[in-house]
């Protein structure tokens, strides 16, 4: 599953914040950020909310000071997308997992990645369902006006149409 999560990132973003100054692709980028992880065969810390903790504390402090805050509004996506796969990829519901360390050393590097961790079937309808919801981004925010859609790839910004 690759579309569902990155779909699951930029519209809850999109629908929640609904700001124009937000830059999407990053946002994608953090919702599926922790699939490398799925590598090993298990989840490890971008599966927790320690991971996602950690990393925006790492924007946070990588993007301080004067004449940062554009590369700040840039980066603090990354953070974002990683949260929202928390949400999608049903990790909150592995205690251990989720809460790692302080929920014990049980989850992180053991196991199946919650995100596989439910029949085939379900994973081809999450999968849909993000291509779905891309296309409803895509329409939404039209992106099949070549200027709005080359502001995206160059900027990551969407504005509705």
């Amino acid at each position: 599953m690759f579309c569902w999560f990155a779909a699951c990132g930029v519209v809850a973003v999109a629908l929640v914040f609904g700001s124009s100054g937000v830059d999407y692709r990053v946002v994608a980028l953090g919702a599926v950020l922790p699939l490398a992880e799925n590598v090993s065969g298990s989840p490890w810390v971008l599966h927790t909310l320690a991971g996602s903790a950690v990393l925006l504390v790492a924007v946070m402090a990588l993007t301080a000071g004067r004449g940062r805050r554009l590369r700040r509004r840039r980066w603090i996506g990354l953070p974002i997308g990683t949260l929202v796969f928390l949400v999608a990829s049903g990790s909150w519901s592995r205690t251990a997992l989720f809460w790692w360390p302080v929920g014990g050393s049980g989850g992180v590097g053991q196991g199946v990645p919650p995100e596989y961790d439910r029949p085939l079937a379900i994973m081809i309808a999450f999968e849909l369902a993000g291509i779905a919801a891309l296309i409803w981004t895509a329409r939404g925010f039209g992106l099949s006006d070549p200027e709005r859609r080359q502001a995206f790839l160059t900027t990551g910004r969407l504005t509705r149409a």
